[in-house]
């Protein structure tokens, strides 16, 4: 889970293909070709956290299997490729009341009214092989034949990379329009790289921006800028021809399907939680993960999704909520204290009560942790310093103890990150292993990521029982889904605990 914003981009174009590179586990198959320019910036990191994450991908163990050249363009393929959304937008479906086939017609039925008045054509939505809770949605783009527009919007970056994932201009993210903007009219959207577009900026913004489609103004110029921000609502310009064109799907269906990138959703039938059992998911804003935990259980059961925020906590139970989920407990708890010596808690396996909780309280515990964030897409700009970035490992390692603390011998724990680092991934796997001898590093089930990275002491065994998700595709089998191969950077660890 990222913990800081995107900042700011560096004025060069990347290189990249419009269709998307099929990739094998052949390592000497890594495209070469080179293909046209594409109209996003590439990512700009901090120097030294960009040299930092390239002695990541360029170790000694890497180097030594594929060699430094093929190291390096795998590590600049990396970087291409986070500034670019993922090819498919994937939707977990709460298969809690109604099945996925029903929920993929009608949420196909709808899509095919939102478009008819769009230039391009109705995406399908097509069931994912293997997770069958996953509904599936092709990206088209980029659609590099879009014409300007003399009205211009400007937007800042998280707004800007909300645009690439599907999602319209709520009025509070517009920064900046030109004079005249009237509902109704057409208007290029482009987002302000720097963060030096102030609120209310009436004229085309000359410093550096970039183009992310066209819309339709749905609210005036002076209805926006006429009242504090907070105080806005509403949508300010319906995106009708994005640069990356993927379904609005915000508020559509919004108790039956919820947007979840596919490592993510994974994640959750790797832990594998069975009704009637005690979760606990340590990290659990804003309820993604959690909401998930609780439908694979049938909503039987219990889980406890800890946050150290009231405001994240209420989203968890939002969410719960909205997907008729009542098996959760949401406290906002510092996942760090969780396990304590003189905590009671009931027999009664329906029965759990705030934390802390004693020892050997849970079945399965899942610990998402917060983390550098570096393999989230589209990225379109990060300002993170290499302080802060080296900061997570330590901050995570504070999660764990209490983590195999309240777990049962014989339940399982997962630990799973949504970055690139081999500090926060496979060297936590490491110092866990390492740490804890009650803990065994098992395979997972479903499979779909490629191994984990080169660079610690863990075995070539070992490494193939984790999950690395690529930006570039990463090493997959040659037959599995597009889906799989085009999605965000993340990675996934899965731990039994052995009696002692």
């Amino acid at each position: 889970m990222p913990m800081l914003r995107i900042a700011r981009l560096l004025n060069r174009h990347i290189w990249t293909t419009a269709k998307r590179c099929k990739c094998t586990t052949n390592m000497s198959s890594f495209p070469t070709t080179t293909p046209p320019a594409a109209p996003l910036p590439r990512l700009t990191l901090d120097p030294e956290v960009e040299n930092h994450l390239k002695k990541t991908y360029c170790n000694d163990q890497v180097v030594a299997s594929i060699g430094q050249e093929e190291a390096e363009r795998r590590f600049g393929h990396t970087i291409d490729q986070l500034s670019i959304p993922p090819g498919y937008t994937t939707l977990r479906v709460n298969t809690v009341s109604r099945t996925r086939d029903e929920i993929r017609e009608e949420l196909q039925q709808i899509l095919q009214k939102e478009y008819r008045n769009k230039a391009v054509p109705c995406p399908p939505v097509e069931p994912h092989p293997v997770l069958p809770d996953v509904l599936v949605i092709p990206t088209t783009g980029p659609h590099m034949e879009l014409q300007h527009h003399q009205k211009e919007v400007m937007v800042d970056l998280s707004c800007g990379a909300a645009i690439l994932r599907g999602a319209h201009i709520f009025a509070p993210g517009v920064l900046g329009a030109t004079a005249g903007v009237q509902a109704g009219d057409q208007v290029s959207v482009y987002v302000d790289v720097e963060g030096k577009c102030l609120r209310g900026f009436i004229k085309p913004y000359a410093g550096p921006k970039v183009f992310v489609g066209n819309g339709v103004a749905r609210m005036n110029r002076d209805d926006i800028f006429s009242v504090a921000q907070e105080q806005l609502s509403g949508i300010g310009v319906e995106m009708t021809s994005p640069l990356y064109d993927c379904p609005p799907l915000n508020d559509v269906m919004s108790d039956s399907i919820f947007l979840q990138n596919l490592p993510s959703t994974l994640t959750g039938h790797v832990l594998n939680p069975q009704p009637g059992e005690r979760v606990l998911d340590m990290c659990a804003a804003p309820g993604g993960k959690t909401t998930h935990l609780a439908t694979l259980m049938r909503n039987q059961g219990t889980i406890a999704a800890l946050d150290k925020s009231q405001g994240r906590v209420d989203k968890v139970i939002a969410n719960a909520k909205r997907h008729g989920l009542t098996c959760i407990q949401a406290y906002a708890f510092d996942g760090r204290k969780a396990a304590s010596e003189a905590a009671v808690c009931s027999k009664d396996e329906t029965l759990l009560g705030a934390p802390p909780y004693p020892p050997d309280t849970f079945h399965r515990v899942l610990v998402d942790a917060p983390c550098s964030g570096l393999g989230q897409r589209p990225a379109l700009g990060n300002k993170m310093t290499l302080k802060a970035l080296k900061a997570y490992p330590s901050y995570q390692r504070k999660l764990l103890p209490a983590a195999v603390q309240v777990l049962r011998t014989g339940g399982t724990l997962v630990y799973s990150t949504c970055t690139l680092t081999l500090a926060e991934n496979e060297g936590q796997v490491e110092w866990l292993l390492n740490t804890f001898p009650c803990l065994e590093l098992v395979p997972q089930t479903p499979y779909l990521g490629g191994p984990g990275l080169p660079g610690t002491s863990l075995t070539q065994a070992q490494l193939q029982m984790v999950q690395r998700f690529e930006p570039w595709g990463g090493d997959r089998a040659g037959d599995a889904h597009p889906a799989d191969r085009d999605t965000i950077g993340f990675f996934i660890a899965k731990f039994v605990k052995k009696a002692r």
